[in-house]
């Protein structure tokens, strides 16, 4: 199977300190996590929203691509993530099929997850993220 899920939904905010409020207060959802990627130029918190996450993504400086996301479409829905194995397997499928890829390869990312990104101009403007989560200790025995 080549898509197993929706791993998360990414949305861009300028402050995780001014957009927590309205996830864990007002919605009441459960914070999960706070981490910094600075491959990625991002500090991002993982809401749990059901059976699925919310990825709040803060740039880490104005050169990130998340806060030129910002600069030029405001904050909102960055990102669906889709949860994937074997994801150099999916990238090659997705590259077969004719899609433009912006990763060639997978990289590191958030829960040291392995993911990629699809070109929106690929998927009628919506970015998609693979998302390969790192096996747990108790998965990998």
């Amino acid at each position: 199977m080549m898509i197993k899920n929706i791993d998360h939904i990414g949305i861009a905010v300028k402050s995780l300190d001014e957009a927590l409020p309205l996830y864990t207060e007002t919605l009441k959802l459960k914070l999960e996590g706070i981490e910094t990627v600075e491959s990625q130029g991002v500090k991002v918190a993982f809401i749990l929203a059901g059976n699925t996450r919310l990825e709040l993504l803060e740039a880490l400086s104005p050169a990130s691509p998340i806060a030129k996301f910002i600069e030029k479409r405001g904050e909102g829905i960055h990102h669906v993530a889709l949860g994937v194995d074997d994801i150099e397997d999916r990238i090659k499928e997705i590259k077969e099929a004719g899609l433009c890829m912006i990763d060639d390869s997978s990289r590191k990312g958030a829960h040291n997850a392995d993911v990629a990104f699809v070109h929106p101009k690929s998927t009628a403007g919506v970015l998609y993220e693979l998302c390969e989560q790192a096996l747990s200790k108790e998965e990998q025995k």
